[in-house]
This record gives structure tokens, sequence and C-alpha cells, in this order.
């Protein structure tokens, strides 16, 4: 593989299955080290063997993104043991309840903007002298159910529709120090979570994975969905120094589903 991020030191968040496993194996296997970031430490260190794996270093950090004392921690552990950071990949993420907004749960969709809005938005602050003196980057993992009407996602439509001002936000206020702030919305992964959602549908209403994969695949221009690496490269991409001017954009990795 190209080495895109040849020694470079990325902060990746919502480390576990499926994309974050492609974010973090997709770096190590261009070059980046990685700081590594999520409740779970078992899950943690599985990755981070995968990581070394590549021949690449890796930290683990056990973190509550939505603690404000547990994310300044984080900072100071990054810098501590790399002395730089180049990227940093806010892909943690938290649904509300799948309810129509007009009835849904404050308290649900509270608990959803603290992982989503809040704590990207803190993190990219307590980086960002960081990132200035590294010339450094942020990827926001958005999300294409922002272009969605179904009501059962409208709350996180609202989530992830704030995240995409926040990162525009982020991109005009950090530009001057020469960060760059960037999104990536990718529509269905076909990735282990979905899959296993897909069998549901599939037991639910008589028909086989395959028929609920195409529905699903069908509104695409490439009539199929995304793997998680698909997305995690684009988002790296995004990472590298070939999008050196880009800044303030949300790159849909959505096999054509969206033209916008």
């Amino acid at each position: 593989m190209i080495p895109l991020l040849e020694d470079k030191v990325i902060v990746l968040s919502g480390v576990g299955p499926g994309l974050g496993r492609s974010l973090g194996e997709q770096a190590a296997k261009m070059g980046a080290d990685l700081v590594l970031v999520s409740r779970t430490e078992k899950r943690l260190e599985k990755m981070a063997a995968v990581v070394r794996e590549h021949g690449r270093r890796a930290l683990v950090v056990p973190t509550d993104i939505t603690d404000e004392d547990s994310r300044q921690r984080l900072v100071d552990a990054a810098l501590a043991e790399f002395g730089r950071v180049d990227c940093l990949i806010n892909n943690a993420f938290g649904i509300p309840p799948m309810e129509p907004i007009s009835t849904l749960e404050l308290d649900g969709l509270r608990a959803a903007q603290e992982t989503n809005v809040f704590a990207p938005l803190r993190l990219s602050s307590l980086f960002a002298d960081a990132l200035e003196a590294s010339g450094g980057s942020i990827v926001m993992l958005n999300s294409c159910v922002i272009y969605s009407s179904q009501p059962e996602y409208s709350g996180y439509k609202l989530s992830k529709g704030t995240l995409e001002h926040l990162a525009s936000s982020l991109a005009t206020e950090l530009g001057p120090r020469g960060i760059r702030v960037n999104s990536v919305a990718p529509s269905y992964i076909y990735e282990d979570v979905n899959k296993a959602y897909f069998d549901w549908i599939a037991q639910e209403s008589g028909r086989t994975h395959q028929e609920v994969y195409d529905e699903k695949a069908a509104p695409t221009d490439l009539k199929r969905l995304a793997s998680p690496e698909e997305v995690a490269n684009a988002a790296l991409f995004l990472a590298s120094d070939l999008a050196s001017a880009v800044t303030g954009v949300m790159l849909n990795v959505d096999c054509g589903e969206f033209h916008v």
C-alpha cells in the first residue's frame, strides 16, 4: 500500500468493529502511528496488536470522550508518547432512539449530541495547538443520514447535521492556523453490524439477505454498498498531504446514492 501517512501520528476515536477497525488498520498500512481511543481497553488492545503487526506504534488510551477530564488526559497522553499529533479522526458516534423527532425523548437526543457533537468539538479544541504545530488536520465521520427524510432517523439526522455545520465552522476558524477540517459521509457500510441488521430485516420480512442487500444498494449508481475499507481510505486521503489544499468539505462515500 502507498505510504500516504508515513510517520504521521493519528488520534482515532471510536475504535471498534467495522469502520473503527478499518480506519486503524488502513492507517497503519499507510505508515501512521496510532493513538487508539474508546471506553473499552480490551477492544483497544486488540486493535493495537493489529497496528503493531504492520510495524507501526500504537498507544492505547481508554477514554470517555464525553468527559472533559478524560479528554484532557487523552491529549496529554498522546503528546507525552509521540510529541506530536498530525490528525484527529472523530469516528465515535451515538444513535438516539429511532423515533419521530416530535415524540423523541430529549434525554436520548442529549446523549447522542454529547458523543456526536460536543465530544468532537472539545477534542478538536484541545488538540488544536498540537495540530497547528504539525500543520495537521481533523476528519469528522458523518453520515448520509443527513439526506434522509425517514422519520425514524430524524434524531440522528439532527445530530449529524449539527456535526456537519460544526466541521464547517471549525474549518473557517482553524484555517488561519493551518489546520484543515473535513468530513466523510458514508451511507450503509457493508460490515458486520449492517450484515446482522440485514439478516434481521430478511427474517422479519420473509426475504433473503441478498434481497435485502439488493434493496439497499438499488438507489446507488454502482448498485452496491461501500466496504469499511473503502470508507476508511476516503477518510485517510483527507488526512494525507495529498489533500493539503482541501478543507471545509464533506466527501460522500455512498457508491453514488446521493449527488450533492
